[in-house]
């Protein structure tokens, strides 16, 4: 496990609070935590065996559809971040051909049962209209088997490059998830082809290591394709990051629903027409995402924007999220204020004492505390005390997605 960072393992997957949001799950699929075991996919850019340094855009684009595309069917994938910090603790070139030996490793490094690897050439192509022809080879190993699955490969222009990846996506998981797996016209459908300068262009975004140089090749990449929503997610996360979240909300909403990150990309945008003041269509974000993955952050948020608009439902919101974990800070904070705000002062006393135990420097709790023993609600016109719901940024969703797979796999043996 990289240090510092959730990356999916078994050890996150039994944390109390991830345990306690996901009981019924656990209870409807009956299955022993000893038996649980997180099946997580490494896909590392493919090797650049060409001599231009310049084109390891590619391998990390081949590397990223698939990772991106697996995700997108429900399998649990090592993200980006997490992949490159394990090169750098290994002490590896990314792009550089590896043994066997050092995949191994770096899986191991990332808690992965299975990887993805290959390497790309280009070659050059007779079309006239072509920057070449691309021939791509492709391996998985499986660890937890131990053996090797089969090599498949992949030729055509490099102008579409786009489809190849896709084809080898489907590959992949029809060797990884046989039983549902969809069928490849249908798999083509959900990820329509996209430009390859737009690709490049997001690649070399996500690669830059300066904001203004990543800004430019990802709105390059939008605008060079409208329906590649990739770059839209991260345009989003980059103006998220920032504050500016007129521009974040514009961006985050043209994220597609079959994208892997769409359901980050509603969070944040949630997030983003909170802080905008758009409460109606916050509530409405939030309570999408939490029909399908009921987390203890997004029921926050939701309670928290629908304390925004004196909906009581907030108080039932706060208290599932509270639930799913009984020591934060901001759950304890949310369901004080809000039974504040409705006056029931004993109620909210309770909850500010209990976060005052936690966080005994909160000033804000300690000024509510107070007017909760004295029995002194919201007066009008005093603006400090309104609109101090709080939210939670982190969304985490890969340990419940991969939770869930893993009970559903139990409740079919």
């Amino acid at each position: 496990m990289l240090p510092g960072r959730y990356n999916g393992t078994m050890k996150s997957l039994l944390e109390p609070a991830l345990l306690r949001a996901l009981l019924p799950l656990l209870l409807a699929a009956i299955v022993p935590l000893p038996a649980l075991h997180a099946e997580t996919i490494l896909v590392l850019p493919f090797f650049n065996n060409t001599d231009d340094d310049n084109l390891d855009w590619i391998g990390e684009s081949i590397a990223e559809n698939i990772r991106d595309a697996l995700a997108g069917e429900g399998s649990i994938t090592v993200d980006r971040e997490d992949r490159h910090e394990a090169y750098h603790r290994l002490s590896i070139r990314p792009y550089a051909r590896m043994t066997k030996a050092s995949v191994i490793k770096m899986a191991e490094v990332l808690d992965s049962s299975q990887v993805i690897y290959g390497a790309f050439a280009l070659e050059p192509s007779t079309r006239p209209d072509s920057r070449g022809t691309l021939r791509i080879t492709a391996q998985i190993l499986d660890l937890a088997k131990i053996r090797g699955g089969p090599e498949f490969l992949a030729v055509g222009a490099l102008e579409d490059l786009a489809a190849l990846q896709t084809h080898l996506a489907w590959q992949s998981l029809q060797f990884l998830l046989p039983d549902t797996s969809p069928g490849e016209d249908e798999f083509r459908r959900r990820r329509p082809p996209v430009r390859v300068d737009a690709m490049e262009y997001y690649i070399r975004g996500l690669l830059a290591p300066a904001d203004e140089q990543r800004l430019h090749f990802l709105a390059q990449a939008a605008r060079l394709d409208s329906s590649f929503s990739a770059p839209a997610f991260e345009l989003g996360r980059f103006y998220w990051a920032r504050k500016n979240y007129k521009s974040a909300a514009q961006w985050l909403e043209k994220v597609s629903v079959n994208d892997s990150h769409h359901r980050h990309a509603v969070f944040l945008g949630g997030a983003s027409q909170f802080y905008l003041g758009d409460n109606a269509s916050a509530e409405r974000s939030f309570a999408l995402v939490a029909s399908e993955v009921p987390l203890n952050e997004v029921q926050n948020n939701l309670g928290a924007a629908q304390s925004r608009r004196d909906n009581t439902a907030a108080l039932e919101s706060f208290a599932k999220a509270h639930e799913g974990d009984p020591n934060d800070p901001v759950y304890l904070f949310n369901l004080g204020y809000m039974n504040w705000k409705l006056g029931r002062f004993d109620v909210a006393t309770k909850w500010f004492r209990e976060l005052l135990q936690r966080v005994p420097e909160d000033q804000v709790a300690t000024e509510l505390l107070g007017r909760s023993l004295q029995r002194s609600g919201p007066k009008t016109g005093e603006v400090k005390l309104q609109h101090l719901e709080r939210l939670k940024h982190q969304f985490e969703e890969s340990a419940y997605l991969q939770l869930r797979s893993i009970l559903q796999r139990g409740k079919k043996k």
